[in-house]
C-alpha cells in the first residue's frame, strides 16, 4: 500500500507553503502530500468496500506506534517526523474521506461532514490551543476542504451541496486572526472562500487569485 514517490501538490498548496513559516512548513506539506494520497484511493474507487480497505490501511498505520509502522514511504516516514503524537488529525482525515466512498448521496450534511474531518488538520497545527483559534482553524480547514472538493466534482448537485455547506461556515463565525507561523492557511482560507463564492471554482483560478493569497497573507485574514 505504500508508494515512494509524492504527489504532487495544488498551485494553492505549494504558495500556502511558501507563506509558512519553517515550523509549520514541514507537518503542513506532509498532511497536504496525504490528503493527495487519500483523495487519489477516492477518485479510483469504484466498489465502496475496496475504497474502505485502501482507507483503513491508512488509518491502521496512522494508529500504530511510529516505530512498527511500514518504513520506506516518504509520506508516512514524514508523518512519523512531523506528526508523531498528533495523528488523530489525520486519521480524521482518512474518514472524513471515507465520506464520499460510502455516502449514497451527497448532500448537504454529508459535505459538511466530510470538510470539517477532512480539514481537521488545520487546527493540529496551531500551537496556541486558545478555543477561539483552534474554533477559526477547524472552520478554515472546513472551507478550504469543501471549495477545492467542490473544484473537483462532476456531479452539479454534489458540487451545490458542497458550496452550501462550505458557505454555511459563515454564519455566526466570530473572525479570529491567523498567527503569522500560520499565515499559509490564511491564503488557503481566503482562496477557498473566493472560490466558493465563484461557484465552486478553481481555487488559483483567474487573475484575482493570486492578489487574494497576498491579502490573505498579508492581513492574515
Amino acid at each position: 500500500m505504500t508508494n515512494e514517490t509524492p504527489e504532487p501538490l495544488s498551485p494553492e498548496a505549494e504558495l500556502a507553503l511558501a507563506w509558512s513559516s519553517p515550523k509549520v512548513r514541514g507537518p503542513l506539506s506532509i498532511a497536504l502530500q496525504l490528503d493527495r494520497r487519500l483523495a487519489r484511493i477516492v477518485m479510483r474507487t469504484s466498489e465502496p468496500m475496496l475504497g474502505q480497505m485502501r482507507l483503513a490501511w491508512w488509518r491502521d498505520a496512522l494508529s500504530k506506534p511510529v516505530a512498527e509502522r511500514p518504513r520506506g514511504d516518504v509520506v508516512l516516514d514524514g508523518i512519523g517526523l512531523h506528526w508523531a503524537g498528533s495523528e488523530s488529525a489525520l486519521v480524521a482525515m482518512v474518514d472524513g474521506w471515507e465520506v464520499l466512498v460510502t455516502a449514497d448521496r451527497l448532500g448537504q450534511g454529508e459535505a459538511a461532514a466530510f470538510g470539517t474531518a477532512r480539514g481537521a488538520f488545520f487546527a493540529a497545527l496551531a500551537s496556541d490551543s486558545s478555543a477561539a483559534l483552534v474554533t477559526r482553524l477547524a472552520t478554515a480547514g472546513s472551507r478550504w476542504a469543501m471549495a477545492d472538493a467542490a473544484a473537483a466534482v462532476s456531479d452539479e448537485s454534489e458540487r451545490a451541496a458542497l458550496i452550501a455547506a462550505g458557505l454555511s461556515t459563515l454564519q455566526g463565525e466570530t473572525v479570529t486572526r491567523f498567527p503569522r507561523g500560520l499565515r499559509g492557511l490564511a491564503v488557503l482560507d481566503v482562496l477557498a472562500l473566493r472560490a466558493l463564492h465563484r461557484g465552486g471554482r478553481p481555487l488559483m483560478e483567474g487573475r484575482g487569485a493570486s492578489l487574494a493569497a497576498l491579502r490573505g497573507a498579508i492581513f492574515l485574514n
